[in-house]
């Protein structure tokens, strides 16, 4: 059986689409594999384990369903669902892992990332994840009322898209020097991770393999690590 990797689903109660297109993918394409990596931004905004409301309990017990079936779920935080603690990954029967975590398949040492941290050139941004993941700041937001938290994720989200607005494409895109560090460092002969948006294979130094997950806003992506085939990995894009 193949493992599934996905990331920036980027779910939202205003993009019902993209929801429809999610849960036919966790009740057929997910339930055929072995497990399946969510590596982060799987949600538009989260803002506490304790907040509910329809749209996410549909997604949760879509989750869920997969791991009962017996799919090892596991679970990356991105830059958009950095608050999604282990009471959520309890209630969809996940495991959640650590940016980066190594995975071991098919005779390769994978090194798999949300991708966030590898944007060196962006600075601002990088002030701002340090910030974020700080145990004490995500405690200081999640002890506010859900009114405010949803106010701050809003605010936050228009932050944020400004902030693109004036960067430029190579700014948000990794620095390649960082990827030939990381895969070094680990080891590593393949690295798979989102966050850029721009799905593609890339060749890095020493013949290490870099594959990018692309976004669903438009068509929805999906990595395939089969060890019986004479392929590896293969990137996957179908209609939303």
């Amino acid at each position: 059986m193949s493992i599934l990797l996905t990331s920036d689903i980027h779910l939202d109660p205003k993009r019902l689409d993209i929801a429809k297109a999610f849960d036919h993918f966790l009740a057929t394409t997910a339930r055929e594999c072995e497990s399946l990596y969510l590596l982060g931004d799987i949600f538009e905004a989260w803002i506490g384990d304790d907040f509910s409301m329809p749209f996410v309990d549909q997604i949760k017990s879509a989750l869920r369903a997969v791991s009962d079936s017996g799919v090892a779920v596991y679970f990356m935080h991105g830059n958009r669902d950095f608050l999604v603690g282990q009471d959520f990954c309890n209630d969809i029967g996940a495991t959640l892992l650590d940016d980066p975590t190594m995975l071991e398949y098919g005779g390769q040492r994978i090194l798999l990332m949300h991708g966030d941290n590898l944007c060196l050139e962006d600075v601002d941004y990088l002030e701002f994840r340090k910030m974020a993941r700080n145990p004490a700041w995500q405690q200081q937001i999640l002890s506010k009322s859900i009114p405010e938290r949803i106010a701050i994720a809003e605010q936050m989200r228009n932050d944020s898209q400004d902030a693109m607005s004036t960067k430029s494409a190579d700014i948000m895109d990794v620095t390649v020097s960082e990827v030939d560090r990381l895969l070094a460092k680990h080891q590593a002969d393949l690295m798979i991770h989102g966050h850029t948006h721009r799905p593609n294979t890339h060749k890095q130094a020493d013949d290490k393999q870099r594959i990018v997950l692309g976004d669903w806003d438009k068509s929805l992506w999906y990595l395939t690590l089969d060890e019986n085939r004479d392929e590896l990995a293969k990137l996957i894009k179908q209609p939303l």
